[in-house]
């Protein structure tokens, strides 16, 4: 039996991912597979610090071939495979609906941020189904899900389409646990690009909103969503299967970081 779980991650070569990883490795003594289109250095120096528990996979998360691999790259390492983090998502582009975004870009920002969902659990399924801790999903929604912000509709509708997953899951999977969490405002590269390339797409105070929360202090660090989302990986409980819920409600309460 394995004596620690082996949680393998999408999207974790910097920002809230990044700090996943780390949270994973140092405050829960995890094994864990990460799968990124890159290696940056901050991850690269993650990975020698942790060689016998973190394997660092690069790949797109829209290749089935590449994540299925991944995948089983990480059962042969570590011996099985207990949780998934699916992290990996754009924001862009930014436009109207009616005709600032074509159906193209639409369509490749479903290929990164839904359909590599699926790709990603029909590959772990099988594995998560038998896991000895009890099989565990944590997908990286938004309040935009349900916050319908202009000028973000395929990246609200991928969130959206996200969170219904999630439910279908739970209801079709009961072996596993699912749960979709909204980790706030935080300070990444997503909300600089946010600050930097939205102002001409969203309307004055919807944008205003971010660049206040910026200028203010109010974007949360990374390593507090990450940590609940890491603890959910580890130890949600069935109670919380296919619900959406946010990093600072009551219910990830006992999942917080302790300061």
């Amino acid at each position: 039996m394995a004596t620690k779980p082996t949680v393998f991650l999408t999207g974790a070569s910097r920002g809230l991912g990044l700090a996943i990883a780390k949270i994973l490795l140092e405050d829960f003594n995890a094994n864990l597979a990460t799968y990124s289109r890159t290696t940056t250095p901050e991850l690269q120096s993650l990975a020698d610090a942790h060689t016998d528990s973190f394997l660092v996979l690069r790949g797109d998360v829209t290749n089935a071939a590449g994540v299925q691999t991944a995948i089983a790259r990480t059962v042969e390492k570590f011996g099985s495979l207990d949780s998934v983090i699916l992290n990996a998502g754009v924001l862009e582009p930014f436009g109207k609906v009616d005709s600032d975004v074509t159906i193209e870009q639409w369509k490749e920002l479903f290929d990164i941020n839904f359909f590599s969902l699926v790709i990603a659990i029909r590959a772990a399924l099988p594995h998560l189904r038998k896991s000895a801790f009890g099989g565990r999903v944590v997908f990286m929604s938004s309040g935009a899900a349900v916050g319908h912000i202009p000028a973000w509709a395929p990246y609200n509708a991928s969130k959206a389409a996200m969170n219904s997953l999630c439910g279908t899951l739970a209801a079709e999977e009961p072996q596993v646990t699912f749960v979709a969490i909204e980790p706030g405002v935080v300070e990444t590269d997503m909300q600089t690009a946010i600050r930097s390339k939205a102002g001409g797409h969203m309307p004055p105070e919807a944008h205003k909103y971010f660049l206040d929360s910026y200028e203010q202090g109010q974007l949360a660090k990374p390593e507090d969503p990450g940590y609940v989302t890491a603890a959910l990986a580890i130890k949600a409980p069935k109670s919380l299967s296919g619900k959406f819920v946010s990093y600072d409600d009551d219910n990830c309460k006992e999942f917080r970081l302790r300061k």
